[in-house]
């Protein structure tokens, strides 16, 4: 009996210890999927016949397959204007400060979610009067209360550190979004650099064309007054040099309407900043261009880690589902300092809570299945990103490719406009043809010397539009901006 005795007095510790270990055991369990990246793509190549042929020595423009871009993209540009002006529109555009705060107010989301994982402290306080009836005598006492309680999710299933995962998801998502607002930023910055400077070289050329359209006016009507020719021949001179004159006005749309938008871009309004102006001859068309292999791509590009950070979060959302099938357990404590009429004490609680759910129509199986199906919509968005953004560096690819080849012809093609004007010039002033024939020969030279430029410029912005396709190294660009202002201000 003793023995016996003994025994029944210390089994209540062993009971109360592996409730406790229980307990530990399921705080420490996190139900629903790990997320998982994405593996890298198996594809080696965006277009093998584009890499091919720009691949081999050149002395216009080849790719580095396998290589990674180092620095700003834009400094292969080589022009020192186009840093300044950069450099003004990443401090000052809008849409930068805008992601930044969004950014700032993720953060804040993921502390608050953070916070759910630890124990909950409140301090409460109550004061008042009552009035007993059941006493022998009616009787009216003061009461008050005072004291902390502590509360402490055990998140036995992990919805909460499911729940935080998500936020931090989040926050991810909102800081591939600066990167894409700052790639989208550069990107537009240089392209309308690109046009204005276009604007430019193409009005000086149409300037050059109406100085020689004024000069064939002035040799028809030397003509007519000789007799050598007629007055139509002066008629179509003349017209020819208002037709040219129509030229100009558009060019002036565009180079004003590019100036406009690098003001806007740098955050000010037209009138309160003018970009400088740029010309063609100021850029250098990069000859050699590091293009990161597809298995690389996916880490190098904003928006396709957006949808990776949407696929993350759609997998925290299943975790969370998941964990609201299981029971939910919380542990309280209190501490009061309490008295009533003349007497007080000091009373204190500890209390477990537990809520399992049993019945609720099917609505948390249909919400954690919801949380599936959103899932693979997800990977669903994110495959079809990364598809679509090698076919963004393959077009391009074969943009520049053709590019080089367009530019070569229009060479040619402009050297025989400037041959065959000056021919039907010489032969106009020594009478063997029209003036027909010279405005002909001037409009093949007018033709091509605009298509040219038109040309280079195209090659320009094609070279623009693939370092931004292959993610212009702006992942991480928000802490290396944040690590050179610290730098500065040392």
């Amino acid at each position: 009996m003793k023995t016996s005795t003994c025994i029944s007095h210390r089994q209540p510790l062993p009971t109360q210890l592996t409730l406790l270990a229980a307990l530990i055991l399921l705080s420490a369990c996190t139900v629903g999927p790990d997320f998982q990246r994405p593996a890298a793509s198996l594809s080696q190549h965006y277009d093998a016949q584009a890499e091919r042929q720009l691949g081999e020595p050149s002395p216009a423009q080849r790719i580095d397959l396998g290589h990674t871009l180092h620095g700003n993209w834009w400094s292969s540009l080589r022009s020192p204007k186009l840093d300044q002006v950069m450099r003004r529109a990443i401090d000052g555009n809008l849409e930068l400060v805008a992601a930044d705060a969004t950014l700032r107010q993720a953060s804040a989301f993921v502390a608050a979610s953070e916070g759910a994982l630890y124990p909950q402290v409140d301090f409460a306080a109550s004061a008042g009067r009552q009035r007993t009836h059941n006493a022998p005598r009616a009787a009216v006492a003061s009461f008050y209360g005072v004291g902390p309680r502590v509360a402490f999710d055990l998140d036995a299933f992990g919805g909460n550190s499911r729940r935080a995962e998500q936020q931090q998801a989040a926050r991810d998502l909102q800081r591939h979004r600066y990167e894409a607002a700052y790639l989208t930023l550069t990107g537009e910055v240089a392209s309308q650099a690109l046009l204005l400077a276009s604007a430019n070289a193409q009005m000086q050329a149409v300037e050059t064309l109406l100085a020689n359209d004024g000069k064939n006016l002035d040799l028809v009507r030397a003509a007519h007054l000789n007799g050598l020719t007629t007055q139509v021949d002066v008629t179509l001179a003349e017209t020819r040099l208002a037709q040219d004159r129509t030229l100009l006005p558009p060019l002036a749309q565009q180079r004003d309407a590019a100036r406009h938008a690098l003001s806007i871009l740098a955050g000010r309004g037209p009138a309160d900043w003018i970009a400088p102006d740029f010309t063609l001859d100021e850029l250098a068309l990069p000859t050699d261009i590091p293009v990161s292999l597809p298995s690389e791509l996916a880490h190098a590009r904003p928006d396709v880690l957006q949808a990776e950070a949407e696929l993350h979060i759609a997998s925290a959302a299943v975790g969370v589902a998941t964990a609201n099938l299981y029971p939910h357990i919380e542990l309280s404590a209190s501490l009061t300092q309490a008295a009533s009429g003349n007497g007080g004490a000091a009373l204190w609680g500890f209390a477990a809570g537990l809520t399992a759910p049993i019945f609720n129509g099917g609505t948390l199986k249909a919400e954690r299945q919801a949380a599936i199906d959103g899932y693979n919509a997800s990977l669903a968005r994110y495959q079809q990103t990364v598809i679509q953004s090698f076919g963004q560096v393959a077009d391009t690819l074969q943009a520049i490719n053709h590019g080089g080849e367009q530019q070569r012809a229009q060479d040619d093609a402009l050297r025989a406009g400037e041959t065959s004007l000056r021919l039907n010039r010489q032969a106009y002033a020594q009478g063997e043809n029209s003036i027909l024939q010279v405005l002909e020969a001037e409009r093949a030279y007018q033709q091509a010397l605009l298509g040219q430029i038109q040309v280079k410029t195209a090659r320009y912005l094609d070279t623009v539009q693939l370092f931004v396709a292959l993610g212009g190294n702006s992942v991480g660009v928000l802490e290396q901006n944040f690590a050179s202002r610290e730098i500065s201000c040392r």
